[in-house]
Formats: structure tokens, sequence, C-alpha cells
């Protein structure tokens, strides 16, 4: 089931980078940039991170918090973080339990081999945990841009 603008957020809450916890519940009366990303230290999965960490002060801006989440356990997502100077939380959801309840848990295909993966997915979830916005199938160049200025429409 694919959630869309309008839909409650499905709540989580799941381990994070540097040994805490990261939980929807946290960002009540906040905006969130929830993003999903296949896995850490890749080509777009770095691209895409260090474009949400570039784009951070104007998220901040706007009031707007961001979250990145990704099947990769705590420990790479600290590594991660400290290769890229990364700025937000990473979460880890290893059970992909978060993944599905998003939808981006999804079959994929690469060279005619299909394959489970996370599809590189963003939500802007308001202060009532009400997803505003949606983007599937990201494409890096221009998303983090975009995303800012739907977050801004909320502010």
């Amino acid at each position: 089931m694919a959630l869309d603008v309008g839909d409650k957020a499905p709540s989580f809450t799941l381990p994070a980078d540097g040994g805490g916890t990261v939980s929807l519940q946290d960002f009540k009366g906040k905006t969130l940039v929830l993003y999903f990303y296949p896995k850490d230290d890749t080509s777009g999965c770095t691209a895409e991170a260090c474009a949400f960490r570039d784009a951070l002060p104007d998220f901040s801006k706007v009031r707007a918090e961001v979250v990145g989440i990704s099947k990769d356990p705590v420990k790479k997502h600290d590594k991660f973080k400290a290769k890229y100077d990364l700025n937000f939380p990473l979460a880890a959801d290893e059970d992909m339990k978060t993944c599905k309840a998003y939808g981006v848990w999804v079959e994929k295909s690469m060279y005619g081999r299909k394959y489970m993966g996370i599809e590189r997915s963003t939500f802007v979830i308001d202060g009532k945990g009400v997803i505003r916005n949606v983007w599937r199938k990201v494409k890096v160049p221009g998303h983090a841009e975009a995303v800012l200025e739907a977050a801004a429409e909320l502010k």
C-alpha cells in the first residue's frame, strides 16, 4: 500500500547514529523531511545526503528537520556521517518495518536481475503527522531544493 498526500504518517522509533533513537513523535509540532535511501557511502546516496547537509541551514530557516533512513546498521551510519560531516540524524531500519510501512521496500530491477530494495523516496510530514508531499524514485540533482521549497510552504 503506497502512502499519499493527506495520509497519516506511520509511527516509528528507530536506532540512530551516535547511539540514540529517532521517532516520529520527536517531531510533533515541527515539519519533518523523512528521506529513505538505499545504502550508505554509495554515489547517489552520498550525493543526496550531502545535498541535504548543504541545505540544512535553509531547512532550519523554515523550521523543518531532516532525517535519513536506510537499512544499514548504526555503526555504518556513524562512519558515513563522520566521513561526510552530515549534520542530521540517520536512522537504521534493519528489519525494514518502517520502510515497508512507508511503502518504499519494493522490487527493483538492475541488468535484468530482480531484487528487493529501498526505493529512494522522500516524505514531508507536517507537525500533526500528516504527509504533505511525497517523492518516489527520486533523482538526486535538484531534489533537496524541491523538498526545501515544499517544506517552506508549510512554514
